[in-house]
């Protein structure tokens, strides 16, 4: 699966920048390449689907933060270890995202998502996630906590 296979669209974070009720931000990635391998990774060795806690999601960015970086933003299983998808993304985007979570987060119930991460298959909803955590690193790998969206009572 090739990068240029994805395409990311984000909603209600523009709340964040204009000072708006906050409102659950949203994340819709399309892929158009060969739908068997993205299903294959989504699904677990049962044949069902990966549940939102089998997974997770996170930005490596690509250089340091403020110089127009891009960052790779990736769903891995949380099981193996293995990619599931990755795609390149501004880092700006991502961690304006991320605070638009955050900001959601500090009026929504401990048990309920900060996002919302839904995969299409060529347009064709597959599955969609309700998650918590959003991890950010930088070039050489290690967690940038104060970046990162990580619920309260978690450790790494």
């Amino acid at each position: 699966m090739r990068r240029e296979h994805f395409t990311l669209d984000v909603n209600n974070i523009d709340w964040v920048e204009t000072g708006g009720e906050p409102a659950k931000p949203a994340v819709s990635i399309d892929f158009t390449g060969p739908a068997t391998m993205l299903r294959e990774r989504l699904t677990g060795p049962d044949g069902d689907v990966l549940e939102a806690s089998e997974t997770d999601t996170a930005l490596r960015l690509q250089g340091p933060l403020g110089d127009d970086t891009t960052g790779v933003v990736s769903v891995t299983n949380r099981v193996t270890g293995e990619f599931i998808l990755e795609l390149n993304e501004d880092a700006d985007d991502v961690l304006q995202f991320i605070r638009a979570a955050r900001g959601y987060g500090e009026d929504a119930a401990d048990d309920e998502g900060r996002y919302e991460v839904e995969i299409t298959l060529d347009g064709d909803p597959f599955v969609s996630y309700d998650k918590r955590t959003f991890l950010v690193y930088d070039d050489e790998g290690s967690l940038l906590r104060q970046h990162s969206l990580i619920p309260s009572g978690v450790e790494l």
